[in-house]
């Protein structure tokens, strides 16, 4: 089971924004840019997580997007539902039809697992992450997150 690239780009173009601090708007193109997400598909994002109230829009000349509310109150699990994502570790989609028609042996392992990862996304905030990456790179004044099957952080400067 992993978190596809919806939930996984969402989660990067916020803490993209967190990182800045609300020193000033941030553009999708520059998210893009930094993370190397496609416009295209942030714009796609960006319109569930403002509708989740997760962050705001700036029109106009220096506009973009901050954060809707402190980083310390948005939780990882906040942004990986605003956009629809499902952690999902069951066959069946929690529907208890994954072995003809019935629930199989293991849907309750699978469904306490779900519920695990829930509960560390829920207990982990955007604040935690600026946070950790401040303190592990002191010097570095821009981050570049990986989408690919690395799970670290690779960090530019």
């Amino acid at each position: 089971m992993r978190l596809t690239t919806k939930g996984r780009f969402a989660v990067m173009a916020m803490l993209d924004i967190a990182i800045r601090g609300g020193r000033a708007p941030v553009t999708l193109a520059t998210i893009s840019e930094r993370q190397q997400i496609s416009l295209s598909y942030l714009e796609q994002l960006f319109g569930k997580l403002r509708r989740n109230n997760l962050v705001v829009s700036v029109r106009g000349p220096g506009g973009g997007y901050n954060l809707a509310r402190p980083g310390s109150e948005i939780s990882v699990a906040d942004v990986v539902v605003a956009v629809d994502e499902t952690i999902d570790a069951t066959r069946c989609s929690g529907e208890h039809n994954c072995q003809g028609g019935q629930k199989c042996i293991t849907h309750d392992l699978w469904m306490g697992l779900n519920e695990k990862i829930f509960d560390y996304l829920e207990g982990v905030s955007l604040q935690q992450l600026v946070d950790s990456h401040r303190k592990n790179n002191p010097n570095v004044s821009s981050v570049i997150i990986c989408n690919g099957m690395d799970k670290s952080l690779s960090i530019s400067t």
